[in-house]
């Protein structure tokens, strides 16, 4: 498999190197160095597109390389809000479109866990919950995706939050997301459930960008031949 990796920082190294272990080739490297080579030409080299930028670059980044026939892989997360014009144009360019906050094997399966406790816990309206994550310093956007996706899980779940909150929550109806930032920590999320007897808490953590880079991959692998849009528990059967 030939891949474009649109955007050749920390994790598009970190993607490059699973990529090749994986024997799959990097055809084209995109970075701020050298946007003249970003044009539909180059990136039709590739048979598949790895997109990791920020959310101002996402939507332009994955309309192009859709405009160019490849199917797109995104983990730029914090442009929720656009998603949609992104899967229409993955419509009428007949390609396919795999965006999720988080492409970790161990998260995806997090995220599970989080939907079915907080099903759980719908009933128990003794405990309340908080989410919390911490990332490094350079983290673009906060609360992070991850995050977000693990609160908007616990709202469909729980009828007594209404709409989560940055930081801490001042209502009954507020689900806090308290973010932090330290340096060089690829990524922690907790959840937590209290009550006045115990508390419940689930957590993942991360030890590297590997992981983040091997879902990307497996991702990758999977939409190749394929058209329309997916998730990563389409990759991942869960």
């Amino acid at each position: 498999m030939k891949i474009a990796l649109i955007g050749y920082g920390k994790m598009g190294k970190a993607i490059e190197t699973v990529a090749l272990k994986r024997g799959h080739e990097v055809v084209l490297r995109i970075n701020r160095a050298n946007p003249e080579q970003f044009t539909t030409g180059q990136l039709k080299t590739a048979d598949v597109a790895i997109e990791f930028t920020s959310p101002a670059s996402a939507l332009a980044n994955v309309s192009l390389c859709m405009e160019a026939g490849l199917p797109v892989i995104c983990g730029s997360t914090g442009w929720n809000e656009e998603l949609a014009q992104a899967e229409e144009k993955c419509r009428a360019t007949g390609t396919a479109f795999l965006q999720a906050s988080n492409f970790s094997v161990g998260v995806n399966i997090f995220f599970a866990v989080n939907k079915r406790l907080a099903e759980l816990m719908q009933h128990q309206a003794g405990y309340d919950v908080r989410v919390e994550e911490i990332h490094h310093t350079e983290k673009k956007d906060a609360p992070s995706g991850t995050a977000i996706t693990i609160a908007e899980q616990i709202l469909e779940q729980l009828d007594r939050k209404q709409h989560w909150v940055k930081d801490e929550a001042t209502l009954p109806g507020e689900l806090a997301i308290v973010s932090k930032r330290i340096d060089e920590v690829p990524g922690t999320h907790t959840v937590t459930y209290s009550s006045a007897i115990d508390d419940i808490e689930i957590t993942h953590t991360a030890h590297t960008r590997e992981g983040f880079a091997l879902g990307a991959v497996l991702a990758a692998e999977f939409i190749q031949q394929r058209k329309g849009i997916f998730s990563m528990q389409d990759v991942l059967g869960i």
